[in-house]
């Protein structure tokens, strides 16, 4: 077994990024060839943060592996409460094989990991969504043929899909760029440590708050929700501060004629995307989402998997 966490995209060598994507084709051109991958193999799905995505790919992925999924909601177990993290983890490792955790601080996590002794996955925190990534990357690599030299928009709030969109991107060679209301910029870390790991893959990065710098000739456009889970009650005082970072017919005249569009969902049409682009001919939104499954099936056959070469 392959006794690694997958906390952050930061957590990958681009050798490693690439052959993931490689194995996410694989896994989504013949399934059933990795249909024995997961046998006898258990993996808790533990969910501290409401999910659609995330947990019925995770769970269908494990299945259609071969293993089995136990899936764990927040109040069942009450992290730090009932019970602390670090003795949740040594109990779940006994058990089960891996850990897949969608919770808030990132803190949570790195405590998980170092408690438990089964690989975690980082299924969504406050700091990070690598499993997003790798699905948003093997998607722009469908529909552009290759990631080296392409260059991705992201519009909107330097959340925790941001950070990890400009890892990726940083460790394969696209040109990142994003544009943020000012005071909403990504952490000051991981734009100096994206900066640094673009300079060695022959990538770029460029962070800024002015829409037309980042969406002009741009292969893809980019979006989340202003407001993140956890962040409700900022909603009314983002919006007025978020606005002109919405992606609408006008941006994309800004971009490259071929460029796709791309929302990691859920979405607010009106709000961060307009209804006629996530639902318009650029869209990938859905080839994005249904990746979720095949992405995260390949990092589960890379990290626990019988059948293939780790």
């Amino acid at each position: 077994m392959n006794e690694r966490d997958l906390l952050s995209i930061d957590d990958l060598s681009p050798e490693e990024l690439g052959a993931l994507l490689d194995r996410a084709a694989d896994v989504k051109d013949d399934p059933a060839a990795f249909g024995d991958s997961l046998k006898g193999r258990n993996v808790v799905l533990l969910f501290e943060k409401p999910s659609l995505r995330t947990r019925v790919s995770f769970e269908i992925g494990v299945t259609m592996l071969g293993g089995n999924a136990v899936v764990i909601g927040r109040d069942e177990i009450g992290l730090d409460s009932r019970e602390s993290i670090e003795d949740v983890a040594r109990v779940l490792s006994r058990w089960a094989d891996a850990i897949v955790m969608r919770t808030f601080g990132q803190d949570r996590l790195d405590r998980m990991a170092d408690a438990s002794s089964v690989p975690i996955v980082n299924a969504l925190s406050d700091f990070s969504h690598p499993c997003q990534a790798l699905s948003d990357l093997q998607t722009i690599r469908e529909k552009k043929k290759q990631l080296a030299g392409t260059a991705l928009a992201y519009l909107g709030d330097g959340n925790n899909v941001a950070h990890s969109l400009m890892f990726g991107g940083a460790k394969l060679g696209m040109d990142v760029r994003i544009a943020c209301p000012e005071g909403f910029e990504p952490f000051p870390q991981v734009v100096e440590r994206c900066k640094e790991l673009s300079a060695s893959n022959g990538g770029h990065l460029s962070v800024g708050n002015v829409v037309a710098e980042a969406a002009t000739g741009a292969d893809v456009l980019y979006t989340d929700v202003w407001t993140s889970m956890g962040k409700e009650g900022e909603a009314d005082s983002r919006k007025a501060e978020f606005e002109r970072f919405q992606i609408n017919p006008q941006v994309i005249a800004m971009a490259d004629p071929d460029a796709i569009v791309m929302h990691c969902l859920p979405a607010h049409r009106g709000e961060e995307i307009s209804a006629d682009v996530i639902d318009g001919p650029r869209s990938v939104v859905w080839d994005q989402a249904e990746n979720r499954l095949y992405a995260q099936m390949a990092l589960l056959d890379w990290l626990i998997g019988n059948s293939q070469a780790n």
